[in-house]
């Protein structure tokens, strides 16, 4: 944890987008870190998470994290827990609770709430809008997948 804490502390120098830090480690060692660089980089993906994520994958030349833990400074937001799950990290170590981030002035709240809507198929009218288009078109995208007999799940 001290190192996703140093991590953040360098976000916070840099203004580079919050006092946000994560850090990958497998079989007690360091794989990759990172803090937030949103800022720094205008991309709203550029979590501290989502990055070290990405460094670590890169790093052990695998999508599948499943052997690895990730410390972080904050509870991951839906985006961040996103990839977590996808990358099969088992374990979170955080330091502050998402409710935390609301008395500093980030929405992740707002975020929480569409999603928790959005998984259950609702969106209010001050949320997210979602649009089908281009079903049939799409869904014979997914035959093409379903019948790849060299296909590679992730």
């Amino acid at each position: 944890m001290q190192i996703a804490i140093k991590e953040a502390h360098m976000a916070i120098r840099r203004n580079d987008g919050g006092p946000f830090g994560a850090v990958i480690v497998r079989k007690g060692k360091q794989v990759a870190k990172a803090h937030n660089e949103v800022i720094g980089s205008n991309d709203p993906t550029s979590h501290a998470e989502i990055l070290a994520i990405r460094r670590a994958s890169r790093k052990l030349r695998r999508f599948n994290l499943s052997d690895c833990e990730i410390y972080t400074t904050c509870e991951p937001c839906p985006m961040c827990l996103g990839a977590i799950l996808w990358a099969r990290i088992p374990r979170v170590y955080f330091g502050c609770r998402k409710e935390d981030t609301v008395r500093i002035g980030f929405d992740d709240k707002a975020f929480y709430d569409v999603m928790r809507d959005a998984i259950r198929g609702k969106y209010s009218k001050s949320s997210l809008k979602t649009i089908e288009i281009g079903r049939k078109q799409c869904l014979e995208l997914f035959k093409i997948w379903a019948e790849k007999k060299d296909k590679i799940l992730y």
